[in-house]
């Protein structure tokens, strides 16, 4: 994620008007200029980050695969994991997703040694920010859960970037725990393609899973907490905004937050 600003410089006060008509105005102390100019610095920043990045892409109305895995039963829990750029915003689509009992940010991909948000952040570790996501098969399905991840939670076609995000690291992947899972993503990547309703041809990448690192704490449930913050409000409300408006039966207002399954 970009490393924006979040907080803004106070501007101090002004300097104490002249006291008389001849005297002449005080230029402004070297601590009022440097905050001045760190004022201004700043939002120069924030104008040339907004007009350099276009927020988030409108969703596309995909169709669900045609090929889905049948539920088992008696009902029993599934996880698949989803990497598709920064993951504070895939986890938000997926806790706003009916069915969906958890969804954990973290690292796929790469080894445990490195799985933390300082390496990973470089580029050079093999990682890729994701998201495990466990679900309700009778509630809602595989193919309904890749039909979201390609519509509205990220741009599938991008290689290697999400946003304003570049790296490795932001590539969309799916992560296939059995050979269903990744026979189902084959089939609908290739339906989805046929179709030509997106710009270019699909990037998302497939990998067997081998093992998934939840992320530090502060990164759970990053966007319920941080809804106001400059990156949340441009790149991933719209997505949640988007989930509801077209896939309104998927929806759900309240999202199944990590913190609340920590206090089960």
């Amino acid at each position: 994620m970009p490393h924006t600003p979040h907080k803004s410089a106070r501007r101090p006060g002004a300097p104490a008007p002249a006291t008389g008509a001849a005297t002449a105005a005080k230029p402004p102390s070297n601590f009022a200029s440097k905050m001045l100019v760190l004022a201004g610095v700043f939002m120069l920043g924030a104008l040339l980050y907004a007009g350099a990045t276009s927020g988030a892409k409108p969703a596309v109305a995909l169709p669900a695969p045609a090929v889905d895995i049948v539920a088992v039963s008696p009902p029993a829990t599934s996880t698949v994991v989803f990497a598709g750029g920064c993951f504070w915003g895939v986890q938000a689509v997926f806790q706003h997703t009916r069915g969906v009992l958890n969804a954990v940010s973290g690292y796929a991909g790469g080894t445990p040694e490195t799985a933390t948000y300082p390496h990973v952040s470089s580029g050079k570790t093999g990682h890729a920010e994701a998201v495990a996501i466990t679900y309700d098969p009778q509630v809602v399905t595989y193919g309904q859960l890749l039909q979201i991840f390609f519509s509205v939670a990220h741009d599938p076609t991008e290689i290697d970037r999400q946003g304003p995000d570049y790296g490795p690291q932001y590539r969309s992947a799916i992560f296939y725990a059995h050979p269903d899972e990744q026979r189902v993503a084959q089939q609908y990547i290739a339906q989805l393609d046929a179709t030509q309703l997106l710009p270019r041809k699909i990037a998302t990448t497939l990998a067997p899973l081998t093992q998934f690192y939840p992320a530090e704490e502060e990164h759970q449930d990053y966007a319920t907490r941080n809804p106001h913050s400059i990156y949340i409000a441009t790149y991933d409300r719209p997505k949640i905004t988007q989930l509801q408006t077209l896939m309104p039966d998927r929806f759900r207002e309240a999202p199944v937050l990590v913190a609340d399954q920590a206090r089960q």
